[in-house]
């Protein structure tokens, strides 16, 4: 049984489609702990904010070269803009410096599994490793499991993975309302228009680091955004009370 759609929240498809270890970073020293939170029932899915705010949460996938991550978060603080990573696991494990940057800089960190896998397409004890894997290299890094949930493999979870992400102490599988398809590489200026003509109060928009034209866009999307009178903040600020 899953929760009920609130008018923030979308719901599912009517159905899923068919059907190594690497040894613990130690935790990162100053950083705020404590343990993976209970949640009752599963999560829920959320796109998108209060239309009646004027903010949005721009959502990176957290993957790739991690120069590109890094002139991101330079874009960002120029703008004093605020942002949340959905890391893949395997990436930010292998680049574990890159957590306290993120966090040190005011963005906040979730999970996107581990290897980024069409998380649908994999039955529980997979999806549940994918998961939970994440979760707990977070907890080791920053002392806390993230502040989100995003399935890999697609925008939106099944009743499965909110069921896991549930269990796993997620309240919220962040979707999005507007995609900017940057992972596409179709070239920072249509990267751009593309966020401009969709976005509006209370959007989630999906963005990836590790890809060159994304990081040239930011700085106009950053444009863009004050323009409307729009302010990046983080999801978690986006969908307060």
């Amino acid at each position: 049984m899953t929760a009920a759609c609130t008018k923030n929240e979308v719901p599912p498809p009517a159905q899923a489609r068919a059907r190594a270890t690497t040894p613990a970073p130690s935790p990162a020293p100053g950083l705020p702990g404590h343990a993976a939170r209970a949640v009752s029932g599963p999560s829920r899915e959320v796109a998108f904010g209060s239309r009646d705010r004027r903010e949005v949460a721009l959502t990176f996938h957290g993957a790739g070269d991690p120069a590109l991550a890094v002139g991101v978060l330079s874009a960002l603080a120029a703008a004093r803009a605020h942002v949340t990573v959905l890391a893949v696991g395997t990436w930010l494990d292998q680049h574990s410096e890159l957590a306290r940057r993120i966090v040190g800089a005011g963005h906040e960190l979730g999970n996107h599994t581990w290897t980024h896998p069409v998380l649908a397409n994999l039955g529980e004890p997979a999806a549940k490793v994918q998961i939970e894997r994440c979760r707990d290299l977070l907890l080791r890094l920053t002392g806390t499991p993230g502040a989100h949930f995003r399935q890999s493999g697609g925008a939106h979870s099944t009743p499965l993975i909110r069921r896991l992400a549930g269990t796993a102490g997620y309240p919220v599988c962040l979707s999005y309302d507007v995609d900017s398809l940057d992972y596409t590489d179709p070239g920072p200026t249509a990267v751009r228009r593309k966020v401009a003509a969709e976005v509006r109060p209370g959007s989630i928009v999906s963005l990836h680091l590790g890809h060159a034209g994304t990081l040239r866009a930011l700085p106009g999307v950053l444009a863009d955004l004050d323009a409307k009178g729009l302010r990046p903040v983080t999801a978690t600020t986006l969908l307060r009370p």
